[in-house]
């Protein structure tokens, strides 16, 4: 019997999405192929400390318990059994997860794993720096504004006038570095500014304001390396105002048309966009495009990119591939092909320069 290969998931982490996180992280464990692979789990807590657990199915409190160690080996004040993991699968939403950081320890270890690069995942993950990029690219983007803490804080009056008078109701606020629609607020008035800009400013100091899209919203899920495919998109009905955090992983009521109804010009332009944007941030392993098709234009814009979607059994990454032809086991088994492809590639690079 061949040897299983060894995947370690990272789950948890300090970032506002850390109960996704372990959510996401238990559809990935039940859905590796056991007969392939041996999978073991690390736990990061909200204080950014490690520790191995049985299983992202354990109780809350049984994933609380020590001891936590740091992975500085100078702060570690117990010895941490060594980890045997022939490739590392972060399954961490948002910040320290999702931005690069965790991508930046695993390639000091030189070490493989799933999904973006540093760079890739650190641009997918600023919303302000992605457009810049996707604008670089002719790509099409939603009108917006991109706000820094320290200029509101200096100017508030200048710049409420100013929103006030670029956007028209309903605009959107949002942070720059986090997923998870959360610290997004739908703004419908102009007494509801301020407000929504101090809420977006709860959770990042750069911020952006977005003109909304009335329409239709779309969703299309990117996987390869050098020659990304994309897959069916999908359609978002929400059944709150917009698509928010309580929408998609606590009130269950957001419906979907999987795949979207949607004319064959449009679905190959969806596609075709989405391999675009994920090529713009030089993108790797998977990545999550959102659209919006603005009513009675009909023109769609690009919304945001993200390098570590949903992965719960009703998160729209999985689900359009499963449309698409490839199983929810069957992506995992790419994903994780994706991964070694990329380190292997990168140790061919390897070369030291002597001078």
């Amino acid at each position: 019997m061949a040897q299983k290969c060894k995947v370690a998931l990272l789950f948890g982490g300090r970032s506002a999405e850390h109960e996704v996180s372990i959510i996401s992280a238990g559809s990935v464990y039940k859905n590796l192929d056991k007969q392939k692979y041996a999978p073991s789990c690390i736990y990061i807590n909200k204080q950014g400390l490690w520790r191995a657990a049985k299983s992202p199915f354990v109780l809350q409190s049984e994933l609380e318990k020590g001891p936590f160690l740091t992975f500085l080996p100078w702060g570690n004040k117990s010895s941490f059994s060594p980890i045997d993991a022939d490739i590392y699968f972060p399954v961490l939403h948002g910040p320290y997860g999702e931005d690069g950081t965790i991508q930046g320890l695993f390639e000091m270890a030189d070490v493989p794993y799933v999904g973006a690069t540093v760079l890739a995942s650190a641009t997918g993950m600023d919303k302000a720096v992605a457009k810049s990029l996707f604008q670089d690219k002719n790509l099409p983007v939603v009108k917006h504004f991109v706000l820094l803490e320290f200029l509101w804080n200096e100017k508030s009056t200048e710049i409420l006038d100013r929103i006030h008078r670029d956007f028209s109701f309903p605009f959107f606020v949002k942070p720059a570095n986090l997923g998870s629609s959360v610290g997004i607020t739908k703004v419908m008035d102009s007494e509801q500014t301020r407000s929504a800009l101090q809420t977006a400013f709860l959770y990042d100091a750069k911020i952006l304001i977005e003109q909304g899209i009335e329409g239709r919203e779309f969703e299309c899920s990117v996987l390869g390396n050098t020659n990304p495919e994309a897959s069916l998109p999908g359609e978002i009905i929400p059944h709150r105002d917009f698509y928010d955090y309580r929408d998609k992983y606590i009130d269950g009521k957001t419906s979907f048309k999987i795949p979207a109804e949607l004319p064959l010009d449009i679905t190959e332009k969806v596609q075709h966009i989405a391999i675009e944007a994920f090529r713009a941030i030089d993108c790797s392993g998977m990545a999550r495009v959102d659209f919006f098709l603005q009513e009675g234009t009909e023109k769609l814009f690009l919304n945001e990119i993200n390098t570590i979607p949903g992965f719960t059994e009703i998160s729209m990454y999985p689900k359009l591939w499963e449309v698409s032809s490839l199983s929810y086991p069957k992506l995992l088994d790419k994903l994780i092909i994706l991964g070694l492809e990329q380190h292997k590639n990168k140790k061919r690079k390897g070369v030291y320069f002597k001078p």
